[in-house]
């Protein structure tokens, strides 16, 4: 049996005014010379070039022009690009794009067996779709090119979703050549979020702004539909460098005698610096004003830039796609600082290992801010080729450009034989691991190798990335006999950060340090205020007022986290400045960690500086309406602000995008808590364990509810079928094991507490409950013993001082045994 799939056959078109992304190829342009990135390249042909049929421009805002309007005078530019994976980021699929087997090709995974076919000149593929049954799906757009190739399909409402079935586009000897999928250990079916079919592997959402040139997503919440367009269906020159319409009305400016003058003095540094100043008419620089000069130092045999630069905004024009991020503005403009558009991710446990190398993919930037040559001032065109995009030398010669070949390309460095693997320079500071099956990723935080830190913090090194039959211990040694025995000893920031993950003793202590050390990376200190938003303390709130005037703004933003954790009205005099602060990501998350603060407890200037940060908050939001994520963070923003009636609707739209996602039922509840509405409170709770039965949080919620209606019975197999379904949560179990011993029943109560404590042996509140409930049953020991433990967290924490010394004295003179 199978359904029918329907889908719009319209074009793709710009609101207002049609682009038709249709243009011919610049004749006099032939494609690039020489060899492509690698063999696929080299064979598949770039997209159809388009027309662009432009709106008109006012006189304020430039437009998109397209490639071709650059290659005229661009030429070599424009020829490098050509066959780029740039370029063919995505293409129209037809006979010159598609690389995959479409032949009657049959690949079986998890039991679905999906064909790939042609009929009447397109290509389809018969799978499973969103409800389960297959049905045939026509390939709209090829996505990417190699290693992999992807393959949309057009859904109603303007949805493209990108199967989870790819090509390997790799070379047969090399195991390419072949259908594979994206997850291929895991049974995904259609109810599963990963399901290619899914928001999760929506096209619109995922994936569009970084594989198309001025991509507008244009989606509509009342329609539950995209209007997504483009000017250029790939990335093309305007993608980095801005609209260029006003630059080619320049150009085409010029006289005869500016093009002659330009012609026959260019080698005059006079005229060359008046023509790269010259107003050319693009939105902004990508170019250093000063090109500055690398100049080697003799103690490092490494190369400096004098001057120094003084702007990021190539990084942070890479970083735009480059980066795992999201978007706090849908309005991009070239130039602006990437904090004014997206914020990106600090070094979290799913993302990245404790010392910082990347573990999910993260895109590079994460990693490259990480890196000293970052902050010595290499720009990603240094290594890469802008236009080409490979890098601008093979193998060790790209590192030799800046790192002395004598010093450090020769055995007496890497101790490994000249030509073999270990004496590649990438190899050992920029490891790679495979995202997406086949697709190698290198780590750009370009560090030393630290199997030191492995032994101790369990992250991975490149070391034992080769020798995989050895251990860290063993890789640790090495380096200390090669480099000396202190050698490669210094302190890491992912110490620290192992510690706040994990909750270890000094962990706020340790984090503070990493958070108000300049010398450390932006991206570290920033993970480390968002860590220590775990961790209150004095210390902490000793730091936040000096990390307010940061000069990283990535630093700013995480520091707020920190107060989450203390009165709104203390946050106020702390951080009500940064509602003025001239980065976007730093106003938004000001606005929401000072929501709490009702208008007459602050200056007329500084509620109007609320309501504009407010506005942009709930702007960022709504710059992906489509996820219900959004629509919660604006209930809970409105519920800070007492407005009640706004803040239920937001939820209730949250839970009408879908109704699996759990929390806005959650908040939902908890805000008839606040309005005494119990009865709809636990209503509510009620309806998210009919749509997700397997859910924890809900019947936790629940039993909270019930605990508060004096319905302790009730409540505590609520608790019970939480912590069936989730184990882990430790919040859950202590709850539980709280209402166990509300109920008399100490000993399971003390069960739940220790099986949590073994897994979690530096949990706080654990080791609180641990040494409360071992005090009331009058086992002073024990409840000494969990208390030691608890102070070795935190030595200065005053309240577990007080604990201890209560229950020494109590212990001196009670007798008793415990029961």
């Amino acid at each position: 049996m199978s359904t029918t799939h329907v889908c719009r056959s319209e074009p793709i078109s710009v609101t207002g005014a049609l682009i038709v992304c249709a243009a011919v190829i610049v004749a006099a342009i032939p494609r690039q010379d020489g060899p492509a990135p690698n063999a696929v390249l080299a064979a598949a042909p770039g997209p159809e070039s388009k027309e662009i049929e432009s709106a008109p421009e006012d006189a304020d805002t430039p437009s998109y022009v397209g490639a071709q309007s650059c290659a005229a005078c661009h030429e070599d530019e424009y020829r490098q690009w050509r066959g780029s994976h740039h370029d063919l980021a995505m293409q129209i699929a037809d006979d010159r794009t598609v690389l995959g087997d479409f032949n009657d090709a049959v690949f079986v995974n998890q039991g679905v067996r999906s064909r790939f076919f042609r009929k009447d000149g397109d290509f389809f593929v018969n799978t499973d779709g969103p409800d389960g049954w297959l049905c045939d799906f026509k390939v709209e757009y090829t996505f990417g090119v190699y290693p992999l190739q992807q393959y949309l399909i057009e859904f109603p409402g303007g949805r493209h979703q990108a199967l989870s079935i790819c090509w390997d586009s790799r070379p047969a000897e090399e195991g390419g050549q072949r259908w594979f999928h994206l997850y291929p250990e895991e049974n995904i079916d259609h109810r599963d979020e990963l399901h290619w079919t899914g928001p999760n592997q929506n096209w619109n959402y995922m994936c569009a702004e970084c594989h198309s040139t001025n991509l507008q997503k244009n989606y509509d919440l009342k329609t539950d539909a995209y209007g997504t367009t483009w000017s250029e269906i790939n990335v093309a020159c305007e993608a980095c460098h801005g609209p260029g319409s006003r630059h080619v009305a320049w150009a085409e400016a010029q006289s005869l005698e500016r093009a002659d003058m330009v012609e026959n003095e260019i080698d005059n540094d006079e005229e060359k610096t008046w023509i790269d100043e010259l107003a050319v008419g693009l939105p902004f620089r990508l170019k250093e004003p000063n090109p500055g000069e690398w100049i080697l130092h003799a103690d490092t045999g490494k190369y400096v830039r004098r001057p120094a630069l003084v702007s990021n905004i190539q990084v942070e024009t890479c970083a735009r796609c480059h980066a795992r991020r999201h978007v706090v503005d849908d309005v991009y403009v070239h130039g602006k600082r990437l904090l004014d558009t997206h914020q990106p991710a600090l070094l979290r446990e799913d993302l990245y290992h404790a010392d910082g190398q990347m573990l999910d993919e993260v895109y590079v930037y994460g990693s490259y801010i990480q890196s000293q040559m970052y902050h010595h001032g290499v720009r990603c065109t240094d290594c890469h080729d802008p236009h080409r995009l490979t890098p601008r030398a093979p193998g060790n010669a790209l590192c030799v450009q800046c790192h002395v070949t004598d010093r450090f390309d020769t055995p007496k460095h890497h101790f490994h034989e000249a030509g073999s693997a270990g004496a590649s320079c990438v190899a050992c500071h920029m490891p790679m691991r495979r995202y997406m099956v086949v697709d190698p990723r290198y780590d750009h935080s370009l560090r030393v190798p630290r199997p030191d830190l492995s032994a101790r913090l369990g992250t991975p090194n490149a070391c034992n990335d080769c020798h995989v039959d050895k251990d860290a211990r063993w890789a640790a040694d090495a380096v200390a006999k090669w480099y000396g025995p202190g050698a490669r000893k210094e302190a890491h920031y992912g110490e620290a950060l192992h510690a706040g993950r994990h909750g270890l003793p000094g962990a706020s202590a340790q984090l503070t340090a990493l958070a108000i050390n300049e010398e450390t990376p932006a991206i570290a200190r920033a993970t480390a205020f968002w860590l220590l938003s775990r961790y209150p303390s004095r210390k902490l709130m000793e730091a936040i007022p000096v990390a307010m005037g940061d000069r990283d703004p990535l630093v700013r933003a995480a520091a707020l986290l920190g107060l989450e954790t203390i009165d709104s009205r203390v946050r106020l005099p702390i951080a009500v400045h940064l509602l003025d602060d001239p980065v976007r990501a730093v106003r938004i998350e000001a606005a929401r960690v000072l929501a709490g603060n009702p208008p007459r407890a602050m200056t007329k200037a500084q509620n109007v500086a609320m309501s504009a940060a407010m506005a942009e908050f709930i702007s960022a939001q709504y710059a992906n309406a489509e996820r219900p994520s959004v629509h919660m963070n604006v209930g809970n923003l409105y519920r800070d602000r007492r407005r009640w009636d706004d803040a239920e609707e937001a939820y209730r739209t949250a839970i009408q995008i879908d109704n699996r996602v759990i929390p806005p039922y959650i908040n939902l509840a908890d805000l008839y808590r606040m309005r005494a509405q119990e009865e709809d409170c636990q209503r509510m709770l009620r309806q998210a364990i009919e749509a997700v039965p397997d859910a924890a949080a809900p019947y936790h919620a629940l039993g909270l509810s019930l605990t508060r209606g004096n319905r302790p019975t009730e409540a505590l197999e609520a608790f019970r079928r939480a912590v069936e379904r989730d184990a882990d949560d430790v919040q859950f179990g202590y709850v539980y094991a709280v209402a166990l011993k509300t109920a008399d029943r100490y000993d399971e109560a003390m069960n739940v507490l220790r099986t949590l404590h073994r897994a979690n042996p530096h949990h706080r509140q654990v080791l609180i409950a641990l040494s409360t409930f071992s005090r009331d049953r009058g086992d002073f020991e024990q409840a000494i013993n969990y208390a030691d433990k608890l102070l070795a967290l935190d030595p200065e924490d005053s309240s577990v001082r007080g604990l201890l010394g209560e229950l020494r004295r109590r212990s001196s003179t009670n007798t008793r045994k415990p029961n």
